[in-house]
């Protein structure tokens, strides 16, 4: 066979023809798969609150923005996960600038007064401290945060069977819990170096001024209707009293409420 330039030129594209053929069948018997589509993403995790973020703005704006500036109060507030002491339906709203309903006709405070109750008590870090109303748990985190022992007495059972399951969880070692009413304190672990009231009394229960050390702080809402938050300070002159704030607190029950 003689083999001239146009016979190559056959040839070639006779044998392109063959290998495009081949590779047309074979794709039909062996079709290639696509790769298989990533998982969507969770969207549960797409919707859950960055509740860090939340926290870290609730401290900027909140507090920092207006005249909270201890810097262990500032330190605990930003630690604290205040939505693990809130009910679940209302998680998105825990970091909000107001009090929140927590059942049981009580609430969690606002950020703002929370930081500064536990501001004013001028805390260092080694006082033992006695909280009336320990509600949903939050504030006696704070404080624990801070001082070395933190006592706390709610006279609602069933919210302080919660308080307590949410500040276990959270691991702390270092508050004392009581059920029962607060008016008259507790008085075998007193003296205390400083004591805050939580629910608000038309007077201020002397069994806890008696409970108070000699330069302690007592911090508690007092009144009816309208009420302002008095420090009360027990001074080697006596006990002095200021009104600080307005504030608004659910009413202290049990023995407050009797004549």
């Amino acid at each position: 066979m003689i083999i001239t330039p146009g016979s190559v030129s056959l040839m070639q594209a006779l044998l392109l023809l063959l290998i495009l053929s081949l590779v047309v069948l074979g794709h039909r018997l062996w079709p290639v798969r696509d790769a298989p589509a990533p998982a969507p993403a969770s969207a549960t995790a797409e919707e859950a609150p960055d509740f860090d973020r939340l926290r870290e703005r609730m401290v900027r704006d909140q507090l920092e923005g207006r005249d909270i500036g201890d810097s262990s109060v500032l330190k605990a507030m930003r630690k604290v996960p205040r939505h693990r002491f809130v009910p679940a339906e209302i998680l998105s709203v825990a970091y909000e600038d107001s009090a929140l309903p927590i059942g049981l006709g009580q609430t969690i405070s606002q950020p703002y007064i929370v930081a500064y109750m536990t501001q004013v008590l001028s805390l260092k870090g080694s006082e033992r401290v006695l909280e009336i109303g320990t509600g949903s748990g939050y504030q006696a985190a704070v404080l624990a945060e801070i001082v070395a022992e933190v006592y706390t007495i709610e006279i609602v059972p069933e919210l302080a069977a919660r308080a307590r399951s949410a500040l276990d969880s959270l691991g702390y070692k270092n508050i004392r819990f009581r059920t029962g009413d607060g008016y008259q304190g507790w008085p075998e672990a007193a003296p205390f170096d400083s004591i805050m009231v939580t629910a608000a009394p038309d007077h201020v229960p002397q069994p806890l001024i008696d409970q108070l050390k000699p330069g302690g702080r007592l911090i508690i809402p007092v009144g009816r209707g309208d009420q302002d938050l008095q420090l009360i300070e027990k001074t080697p002159s006596g006990v002095s009293r200021r009104s600080t704030i307005p504030v608004r607190f659910v009413p202290m029950t049990g023995k407050a409420l009797r004549p």
